[in-house]
């Protein structure tokens, strides 16, 4: 018998930058076709821990749309989704789709821009865990050589 997903798909996010435009309206068109689909709608305070139960949606959902916005990566709480992400979905065979909201996919596979300064500012914030920093680097380059949309100007592109 085939494993039964909690949600169809895990959206993946920075609330301050698309929660009450593009990703609420990605979600709305998703759950009006009835796609059911995890939604964290919870503000969560900068630095705190993923939680069991996100833990636990993301590995009951069969995919995950990542929208990577600007200040997507300033968030210790998304790269941390990210990371557990790319383990519990893409590792095991899942789609993960990655929509590159108004940045380039080179700056976030390179770090440039936005996120190269985020990068920095949490070398700074906490230089003593570096396995962690690296951790985070190398899954915004995995997630970014992943065939995604683009979406800039108000319109999305492949």
């Amino acid at each position: 018998m085939a494993y039964q997903f909690k949600y169809d798909v895990f959206l993946s996010f920075r609330g301050e930058d698309t929660r009450h435009g593009f990703t609420g309206n990605l979600w709305k068109a998703l759950q009006d076709r009835g796609i059911n689909t995890f939604f964290d709608d919870q503000n969560l305070q900068k630095g705190e821990e993923i939680t069991p139960s996100l833990i636990k949606a993301i590995e009951d959902s069969n995919m995950a749309i990542i929208v990577l916005s600007k200040n997507y990566a300033t968030s210790s709480f998304c790269l941390q989704e990210l990371c557990k992400i790319l383990h519990s979905i893409k590792d095991k065979g899942r789609c993960v789709c990655p929509v590159f909201y108004d940045v380039d996919p080179s700056d976030v596979r390179k770090l440039k821009r936005s996120y190269g300064e985020a990068m920095v500012e949490h070398e700074a914030r906490d230089s003593s865990d570096m396995d962690l920093l690296q951790k985070w680097k190398n899954a915004l380059n995995q997630v970014a050589n992943l065939c995604g949309f683009h979406f800039k100007n108000g319109y999305v592109t492949i």
